[in-house]
């Protein structure tokens, strides 16, 4: 199985931000404050997040703001809430939430909200419970949960709730981690989890972990490192993480890196990306492997930097 190999993943993760003319870059270029997210809370989980010039990625995320208040996932890119608070957590990560203008941000959130609670990702309407959570969970960070109907958006979010106890995308869409993950979240953040049966989605949800140790999606779909933190973090959140097996959860996802070049995969022996290296990592940090940063299930982010947030005066 090996260790966590801390050096070759830093590495890595800095490469990927150097080489802007390879094919990962150019296929992610329009989701690039996404990457940046993944890579950045990556290497603060490492304790490593100095290894970077944090002017130059500041700098950078500002001049991807629109007039709107939101942020787009490049520079002459479009706002997306997923770019939003993907923005205001790098912001978050290196203490920098002051070069913002919260209520400009708030306003673009709140402003896509719509009349039954729910919310769009961007001005063209998509709605999904994944949105939801993105709202929640970047007023939370900037003080502003009171731009919105919460109660709303807790009522629609308890709509996609779901007869085997997980959520989907809308009301009557089929249960799946990533869904669960953001509808969990953001009943926490909210402190409405009340509207969770906690046993029945603690069985579906610990139902995903398979012979390999590592977790699934969706029943009879292949594991993968990413639902390492979309499984684990909900199971923390409704507390019944201790109904799946975390030593073989440890030993999947160690057995996804490339111990020689750094980066984790979806599977063992799969190609690396910036995406699964984040999760794997951030699944060991949950699972409290040794020498990393503790990350807070609900905000996505260290807990250090989640309390220095909420409880520094």
């Amino acid at each position: 199985m090996g260790e966590l190999v801390v050096d070759k993943h830093v590495k890595y993760i800095l490469s990927v931000e150097k080489r802007k003319d390879s094919f990962e870059s150019v296929v992610l270029e329009h989701l690039r404050m996404n990457g940046a997210y993944w890579g950045l809370a990556t290497l603060d989980l490492l304790g490593k997040l100095d290894a970077l010039d944090s002017n130059e990625v500041i700098e950078w995320i500002m001049k991807c703001q629109h007039e709107s208040g939101g942020f787009a996932g490049n520079i002459g890119h479009d706002p997306h809430m997923l770019y939003t608070l993907s923005a205001v957590q790098v912001l978050a990560l290196f203490d920098k939430l002051n070069v913002l203008d919260a209520d400009k941000v708030a306003n673009y959130i709140s402003g896509l909200q719509n009349e039954d609670g729910s919310f769009s990702g961007d001005e063209w309407g998509e709605v999904d419970s994944r949105f939801s959570y993105l709202a929640i969970c970047c007023l939370s960070i900037l003080h502003r949960l009171d731009k919105i109907n919460v109660e709303k958006a807790v009522n629609y979010i308890a709509s996609c709730k779901n007869v085997d106890g997980g959520f989907g995308c809308t009301p009557g869409g089929e249960s799946h981690a990533g869904q669960i993950f953001c509808c969990v979240g953001a009943l926490a953040i909210t402190g409405s989890l009340h509207h969770v049966d906690k046993d029945l989605l603690g069985w579906w949800l610990c139902e995903r972990q398979v012979k390999s140790g590592g977790l699934n999606g969706r029943p009879e779909k292949l594991p993968d490192v990413c639902y390492s933190w979309w499984v684990l973090s909900s199971l923390i959140m409704i507390d019944r993480v201790h109904w799946i097996n975390k030593d073989k959860l440890v030993k999947f996802i160690l057995n996804c890196q490339d111990t020689e070049n750094g980066g984790i995969s979806d599977r063992p022996d799969d190609a690396v990306d910036v995406y699964h290296t984040y999760f794997g990592v951030a699944g060991l940090s949950l699972l409290e492997y040794p020498g990393l940063k503790a990350i807070d299930p609900a905000h996505a982010l260290p807990v250090d930097v989640v309390n220095r947030i909420f409880f520094q005066k």
